[in-house]
C-alpha cells in the first residue's frame, strides 16, 4: 500500500510558476514509479509528467520545457516544478503512483493523492 499527499497549488498569473510535492508514504519510495496528472472540469484525467524509481522522466508534449518532474528519494517526496504557467494549466493535479504497465495511462495506476488546485489567471 502506498498513501499520498500532494501539496503547493494555488492561483498564479500566466506567466508564473508553481512547485506541486507528493509526500509518499507505505511501501519503500525507491522501489517504484510514479506519475503526476491533471484534470479541467468537464474533461478526462490526463498525463503530464512521469519518472522512474532511478530518475529517467517523460512529459506531454504541452508542458516540455516548461514543467520538470523530480524525487528526493531520502525524503520520500516527488515534485513538479512548473513554470511559464499557462491559463490552460489550470486544472486539478493529482500525483499517483506504482503503475502496472504503461505510466502514460492513469488506468495503470491503483495509488493517488487528493488532488490539488491549481489555477492560472490571464
Amino acid at each position: 500500500q502506498v498513501q499520498l499527499v500532494e501539496s503547493g497549488g494555488g492561483l498564479v498569473q500566466a506567466g508564473g510558476s508553481l512547485r506541486l510535492s507528493c509526500a509518499a508514504s507505505g511501501r519503500t519510495f525507491s522501489s517504484y514509479a510514479m506519475g503526476w496528472f491533471r484534470q479541467a472540469p468537464g474533461k478526462e484525467r490526463e498525463f503530464v509528467a512521469a519518472i522512474t524509481w532511478s530518475g529517467d522522466s517523460a512529459y506531454t508534449d504541452s508542458v516540455k520545457g516548461r514543467f520538470t518532474i523530480s524525487r528526493d528519494n531520502d525524503k520520500n517526496t516527488m515534485y513538479l516544478q512548473m513554470n511559464s504557467l499557462k491559463p490552460e494549466d489550470t486544472a486539478v493535479y493529482y500525483c499517483a503512483a506504482d503503475p502496472r504497465g504503461s505510466y502514460y495511462q492513469y488506468q495503470a495506476y491503483d495509488y493517488w493523492g487528493q488532488g490539488t488546485q491549481v489555477t492560472v489567471s490571464s
